[in-house]
């Protein structure tokens, strides 16, 4: 890595992707360097996402090269692949201000520049989106390209076939660049691939064969047998060599491989299939964390990461040892119980890393399946799983459980299968915003028949929780944060918690606080600081968001005053709950105020502000208490 003031000579000069169109081949191959440096800098001080953007720096600069941005549009799959994008898009300086809280995004924002075509942020959705933009600008009449471009891990979701289907039936004009560094390609098929490719899509030789065939088209009887023959000795050819069968029969011309690392091949290639028409793959070999040793060796380690040292690649640690994460303790407690009761199956989404799985697939591997970038069918796989008698725990994201929603419902929740759903990630996720927070699932599971729901207030009670739901009949959600727990000390047993009842914390016979998963502890601390002040509030631990302890609704007519507090929008969350507890109890004279995540898409930044600006801490606790309190 080179360093210093001054490294950035060529970069400096790049405020837009016109200014890409005046550099030489060897001037485009030192930005790249450069570009790969300034990321690394930058992700090691911000953390973000880091394998994948080195992985993409060429095929970057090669796009914004050929193609006339932002006349021309570009869909970044997913997105995080996008840091490159964004610094040659005009967001140089304020590159340092990556993932920060005001700051521009880790992923494409369209506020942010017109050369971010769509907010993306979930997996799977660029050809879609490409293939309704291309339609909309044929139906103008604009002849403007569409690229889409997309990864390896990404074309394993289902969402992208059907995309891919359509788009071979309608036509379009539309290029889908499969940015690939997964699959293994020998070297001396990738180069003669990569040869035929670019070859078979120059101007010449497709001028050569159109008058060709216009030619044999002339001749009585024999000219379309011939053309016949010709068209498949070509496809066989074309086939032969590359893996393109798959998209060939999907009706896309497949172009590939290429080097995704070899700006003139990039370039070449890009410039050939600009003239064709109808959709067409160009298929790219890329190298996840390329230019940064750490990062190629450890790629998936590399994906998503936090500050770390440059010299060596190793996370930047406080001077205290952290808590183990909510994650880490999921892992290590289904590992447990893994060993206790052979029936448990664990399943990830693309996710073994961060969901925790990595030591139940390395313990269990007949156990584990890790099924890509396919929600929807992990939940009804872990049905089937289920039917057989089996106790499937599918761990998945929160803001990535959105995507199998019906499959809960239909495959899950209305034949009352004992799936168990680890739900990670639930409530505010910090710098990866709106598209990555949880701030649904408490509305969404809560309102399913058959499902409990519950949330831990903190690591010790997640594992508690995870053995409880693994004895249920039916389905079962435990939602549960980002990050590092308390530190509380971990049971040395499993205990099962009676299903829908709650824990008080604190007695009070001024106001009750019912607080569930990561609120508990803030509304503890607020009630400890309202005795100061002469206030006696009771601190409810919920724990069951569905179903709700019926205990709930005296103890809030006891006290006449009740504050909910909940990580999750205030839309049907567990604050709705409680006041249709209270309703259908026949409790009426209860002054009642939620507290929860606002009715809007929050932004990117630290976890811990954005609960402060959400008043989802200890303070913001207090004035809301107080409020009610102070309300005769």
């Amino acid at each position: 890595m080179s360093t210093g003031k001054g490294k950035y000579k060529i970069l400096d000069r790049i405020n837009s992707p016109q200014d890409l169109k005046l550099l030489s081949l060897k001037e485009l191959e030192l930005l790249a360097g450069e570009i790969r440096d300034k990321i690394v800098e930058t992700v090691a001080e911000r953390g973000g996402h880091l394998a994948p953007n080195l992985g993409a720096v060429e095929l970057t600069l090669a796009l914004h090269y050929v193609f006339d941005t932002p006349r021309d549009k570009i869909i970044w799959d997913v997105g995080h692949q996008s840091y490159t994008h964004k610094l040659i898009t005009g967001r140089r300086e304020k590159f340092h201000t990556l993932r920060t809280y005001g700051g521009i995004s880790g992923f494409p924002k369209r506020h942010e520049s017109p050369y971010d075509t769509f907010d993306t942020g979930h997996s799977s959705t660029s050809i879609s989106v490409g293939l309704g933009i291309a339609t909309a600008k044929a139906h103008k009449g604009e002849n403007a390209k569409v690229i889409a471009v997309i990864g390896d891990g990404a074309m394993t979701a289902g969402m992208a076939f059907e995309a891919l289907n359509q788009a071979g039936h309608m036509e379009k004009d539309l290029i889908v660049v499969l940015n690939d560094n997964e699959m293994s390609i020998s070297p001396n098929v990738g180069a003669l691939s990569s040869f035929l490719s670019r070859k078979i899509t120059g101007r010449r030789f497709q001028s050569l064969k159109n008058e060709l065939e216009n030619f044999l088209k002339t001749l009585p009887g024999v000219g379309e047998n011939i053309i016949s023959v010709l068209r498949k000795s070509e496809d066989s050819l074309i086939t032969f060599f590359t893996p393109g069968m798959l998209f060939e029969a999907l009706k896309f011309k497949y172009i590939g491989p290429i080097n995704g690392h070899r700006l003139d091949q990039l370039i070449s290639t890009f410039n050939n299939i600009q003239h064709l028409k109808g959709p067409v793959l160009v298929h790219t070999i890329t190298v996840k964390g390329k230019g940064y040793r750490p990062a190629e060796e450890r790629p998936a380690k590399f994906h998503g990461v936090g500050c770390f040292d440059i010299s060596t690649g190793a996370p930047l640690k406080g001077e205290k040892p952290c808590p183990p994460s909510y994650t880490e303790v999921f892992g290590n407690a289904i590992v447990e119980l893994g060993e206790r009761d052979k029936r448990i199956f664990a399943i990830t989404a693309a996710m073994p890393e961060g969901t925790g799985l990595i030591k139940f697939a390395e313990k269990f591997p007949e156990r584990f399946f890790d099924v890509g970038i396919a929600e929807q069918h992990a939940v009804t796989f872990a049905a089937g799983l289920a039917v057989e008698g089996f106790r499937p725990v599918v761990a998945i994201y929160s803001t990535f459980l959105q995507r199998a929603y019906d499959q809960v419902i239909h495959d899950v929740c209305l034949p009352r299968l004992p799936v168990v759903f680890a739900i990670d990630r639930g409530g505010i996720v910090g710098e990866d915003g709106p598209t990555h927070h949880g701030h649904f699932d408490l509305s969404f599971l809560r309102a399913l028949p058959n499902m409990i729901l519950m949330a831990p207030k903190d690591e010790n009670e997640l594992r508690h929780m995870l053995y409880t739901a693994l004895k249920q009949e039916g389905p079962v959600a435990i939602r549960y944060p980002r990050g590092q727990g308390r530190g509380v000390s971990l049971d040395a047993e499993f205990k099962e918690i009676p299903i829908g009842e709650a824990e008080v914390m604190r007695e009070g016979q001024d106001l009750l606080i019912l607080a569930v998963g990561s609120m508990v502890w803030p509304s503890i601390e607020a009630a400890d600081e309202l005795a100061r002040d002469g206030f006696q509030a009771g601190v409810v631990n919920c724990r069951f968001i569905k179903p709700l302890d019926p205990r709930i609704a005296e103890m809030a007519s006891t006290t006449g005053r009740v504050l909910v507090v909940e990580e999750n929008v205030r839309h049907g969350g567990m604050g709705a709950g409680i006041l249709e507890l209270l309703n259908d109890s026949g409790v009426h004279s209860v002054k009642l105020r939620r507290l929860g995540l606002p009715d809007k898409f929050l932004d990117h930044g630290p976890v811990q502000l954005l609960r402060e600006k959400c008043g989802l801490d200890k303070n913001g606790i207090i004035r809301e208490a107080k409020a009610l309190l102070e309300n005769e």
